[in-house]
């Protein structure tokens, strides 16, 4: 075991792809020479050759274009987006080709890669930097969602990505890319299955509900709830979607109330899903209604970034109001 951060993890687990499979290929803007600008690709151009991991011009739906036709053709590509912010160009490609291929092709052609990008606020990246674009691809039958806390499950669930037979978003939180470390077999070959929640927090009063980097503002609020007597329980998602809604509903079986954390604005964000998938299959068990602590409903700031997040300072109200319910 190493102690790794997120970015040598990923980093880990694309050498451990690319050495068992010569299909993966890694492109982007600057992951070759540069090696990203968050450097998660450096040294791969070294080890495996410009063939197999390469730049690519500042065009987004370019890249995931060119993606597409390697999948058809055999290849495994891993396409960087460097910032999730800059995805929107490559939408159309996404949502309309990579999604939608098996199906369109009655299942005789698959689109699969693993998209990668930086996801998230708290680097004062500003509002073209700090977006959390996960619902719009929810939303999107045919793709899968992935989204770390940590550099083991970070590792693990790439490779697991990379296996799977579907295209997956895997969102990589920015803000913990270094700040969060943990023990990561270094060089060797394990996954995390996908759509297997995981509960990081046992508790009996309150279900909390995070991913990425909220994940620990989740667990900070939860331990200073533990202080004034409210027992919470915090689930860490890991796969966004398919979602495990089987975790989730045992956990509000036994806790009866519930808060979702996400980065993303309120409204018709990933938490109203979550709610409603919760009314419908736990109704019976809710003591109050669920609540959602999010960002705003309006663009990501700059000077107010940490205003917009929904830090601890937010979720431990959220978590006092539903135990008193």
């Amino acid at each position: 075991m190493t102690q790794m951060n997120m970015v040598k993890a990923i980093n880990d687990a694309l050498r451990v792809a690319m050495r068992q499979d010569s299909r993966v290929v890694v492109l982007g803007e600057d992951v070759g020479k540069v090696g990203g600008v968050f450097r998660v690709t450096e040294g791969l151009i070294n080890e495996f050759g410009a063939e197999r991991v390469f730049d690519t011009p500042l065009s987004e739906g370019g890249i995931i274009g060119t993606a597409v036709g390697m999948a058809l053709y055999g290849l495994i590509p891993v396409p960087e987006i460097q910032f999730s912010d800059f995805i929107f160009p490559a939408f159309d490609q996404i949502v309309s080709e990579v999604a939608k291929f098996r199906y369109r092709s009655g299942g005789e052609y698959s689109s699969k890669m693993v998209i990668r990008t930086p996801v998230g606020g708290g680097i004062r990246g500003g509002h073209y930097h700090s977006q959390s674009p996960e619902a719009y691809f929810i939303h999107t039958p045919g793709l899968k969602v992935v989204c770390p806390s940590n550099p083991y499950d970070a590792k693990g669930l790439l490779l697991a990505s990379l296996r799977d037979p579907d295209p997956v978003l895997f969102f990589e939180p920015k803000r913990i890319y270094r700040a969060a470390r943990s023990d990561v077999p270094e060089g060797e070959d394990y996954t995390v299955p996908l759509s297997v929640a995981k509960v990081v927090r046992p508790g009996n009063q309150v279900t909390v509900i995070a991913w990425g980097a909220m994940l620990y503002e989740a667990i900070e609020a939860s331990n200073k709830a533990a202080e004034a007597g409210i027992d919470c329980e915090v689930i860490d998602l890991r796969t966004l979607w398919p979602v495990d809604i089987d975790t989730i509903v045992n956990s509000v079986k036994k806790t009866g109330r519930v808060v979702v954390v996400h980065e993303a604005p309120k409204s018709c964000g990933f938490g109203a899903e979550l709610v409603s998938l919760i009314n419908e299959k736990a109704f019976d068990y809710l003591e109050a209604p669920p609540t959602r602590v999010t960002g705003w409903d309006t663009p990501f700031p700059y000077t107010l970034e940490m205003d917009y997040l929904p830090l601890a300072g937010r979720i431990l109200p959220a978590i006092q109001t539903v135990a008193k319910y």
